[in-house]
């Protein structure tokens, strides 16, 4: 058995000709479905279907959501289950899978993780394929370079900004709740500045920049009108302090 672990981007328009390629090697594509009406489950059924490959649909595990004391326990369980469920497909079907993950699988995603574990367990042999980023992608619709000259980018998730800023970090990425709705805290933060983006490189992408005290009021409308629109919202923002000079 051969998995492939694909990074694609926000959809078919982001497939690279690697990852083109590493579709149509595959017998299947593994793909859980998270709920009656999944919009993200259809984007990957459109991404395999350019390539003729079939879509194997489970329904993915529970998941503990509610700010969990132990949150490392609670996305350690939630991988386990997914594991053991993709672990009865494989052993089924066998041949050559593929997991399709979005942006990049190496940058906050679990993809990987299912994949090595499940590759142990078959056993299997896996690969990576990269993908189209969700930083690369706000850093390209907002025409800017994520990093100052000679200083660095801070990249973490909105339950850890404060986190960050506190620990000093004044140049930040800010992925998995980017936006308001999606628990970014920007209380305080009206002089930084903020580049930010919803469903980047989708139809129903929105775009917003500025200093965080005069454009955080129409962040919540526009993150809503991209869930209205896909059924879905990702959203992603990077944060820069006042003053930050060059290096």
């Amino acid at each position: 058995m051969r998995i492939h672990v694909i990074g694609i981007g926000m959809g078919p328009q982001h497939v690279t000709p690697e990852a083109a390629g590493a579709l149509r090697s595959c017998d299947y594509v593994v793909a859980a479905r998270k709920a009656e009406d999944d919009g993200l489950l259809a984007v990957r059924r459109a991404v395999a279907g350019t390539f003729g490959v079939e879509v194997v649909e489970i329904t993915d595990p529970e998941r503990d959501r509610a700010n969990p004391v132990d949150y490392p326990g609670a996305v350690a369980a939630w991988h386990a289950a997914r594991v053991a469920a993709y672990e009865r497909v494989l052993r089924e079907r066998g041949g050559t899978a593929a997991f399709l993950a979005w942006g990049d699988p190496a940058l906050y995603d679990s993809t990987i993780r299912v994949a090595a574990r499940l590759a142990a367990r078959l056993p299997a042999e896996y690969d990576v394929v990269p993908g189209i980023s969700a930083p690369q992608l706000l850093a390209a619709r907002h025409r800017i370079v994520l990093n100052e000259v000679g200083h660095p980018v801070h990249i973490t998730t909105a339950r850890r900004l404060r986190e960050a800023i506190a620990a000093g970090q004044a140049n930040i990425v800010v992925m998995l709740g980017g936006g308001p709705g999606g628990g970014l805290d920007l209380d305080g933060l009206d002089d930084w500045s903020l580049w930010w983006g919803a469903n980047l490189g989708t139809a129903s992408e929105e775009v917003a920049s500025g200093r965080v005290g005069d454009v955080r009021g129409d962040l919540a409308a526009a993150r809503s009108r991209a869930k209205a629109a896909a059924g879905w919202v990702m959203d992603i923002c990077l944060l820069r302090t006042a003053g930050m000079s060059p290096g």
